[in-house]
């Protein structure tokens, strides 16, 4: 049951990473200015709600999965999830996560290009982690 758990999460993650990162960010920049601010707010309070739940499964899951180590998943794979796990999640603290309070804040086209630019470490460590997932079920 972990392993289609985390599988399930961790594909969750790339298909909502890819939507954001092709279609919903680059957005942004179509939204009228005085409306901008409220739409910021509500897209980040929805947003969390949808991607909450995947990131708890995903990040309980890769722990378990490394600590337990079930059979026909090698230690080292379960580190390189955690390790693509680990850069996910700093970048969002250290990158998306301010862009988005200043964007909540105020437009500014600069944050929101470094929002999408930034967003790619993202994509590409949740594309790694679903090349594993799918490598370990």
């Amino acid at each position: 049951m972990l392993l289609p758990l985390h599988a399930g999460a961790t594909l969750a993650m790339v298909g909502l990473i890819w939507f954001v990162q092709v279609v919903h960010y680059p957005l942004f920049q179509l939204v009228d200015s005085p409306a901008f601010v409220p739409y910021e707010n509500a897209h980040t309070r929805r947003t969390s709600w949808v991607v909450g739940p995947f990131m708890a499964v995903e990040g309980v899951t890769a722990l378990l999965l490394f600590a337990l180590t079930p059979d026909g998943v090698g230690r080292p794979v379960a580190f390189a999830g955690l390790v693509l796990l680990a850069i996910i999640h700093g970048s969002t603290v250290m990158l998306q996560i301010p862009a988005h309070r200043s964007l909540s804040v105020a437009w500014n086209e600069q944050v929101a290009q470094r929002l999408v630019s930034t967003n790619w470490i993202r994509t590409v460590g949740w594309s790694a982690r679903g090349i594993l997932a799918l490598g370990i079920l």
